[in-house]
């Protein structure tokens, strides 16, 4: 396989993109987290007793692995299923206090990784960096997780 172009306008733009990435995976990996695991972790700091079915849309899973993923993090304490209002079936699940602690922090240090990328450009550069970025992502749709 080729290595990819990364001298072209767009090609550098993946770069930087794959820098942030990589930032965000090693702080993960630090926490013996998959990117899943952190990424329904938050969620559920995010939307506390979220039920199996709107983790697996949010994770783009199918219900079996989003049970497998939750009995991973159940293990290790992060995560908890209550039964709610006498019904078996219907189960909701918060993050743990131990769950919440791991995984905070992640903004502050993703913010630090910016900060590392954009360390070579000063005050007028990032400010003309936003608003080149701004027109370009106008005219773009906006992303979505579905």
């Amino acid at each position: 396989m080729e290595a990819p172009n990364l001298t072209g306008t767009l090609g550098l733009a993946r770069w930087v993109m794959w820098a942030q990435r990589k930032a965000a995976e090693d702080w993960i990996r630090d926490r013996e987290l998959s990117h899943e695991q952190s990424f329904a972790l938050g969620y559920l700091v995010q939307n506390p007793g979220a039920i199996q079915r709107d983790i697996a849309q949010m994770t783009r899973t199918s219900a079996a692995s989003v049970s497998s993923l939750l009995q991973g993090l159940e293990r290790r304490g992060l995560v908890e299923r209550r039964t709610e209002g006498g019904n078996e079936r219907s189960k909701r699940v918060y993050a743990t206090p131990a769950g919440i602690e791991l995984i905070s922090g992640f903004d502050t240090a993703m913010a630090a990784a910016d900060e590392t990328i954009l360390a070579p450009l000063d005050q007028d550069e990032r400010a003309t960096l936003h608003a080149l970025l701004t027109k370009i992502t106008a005219e773009l749709p906006q992303p979505t997780r579905s």
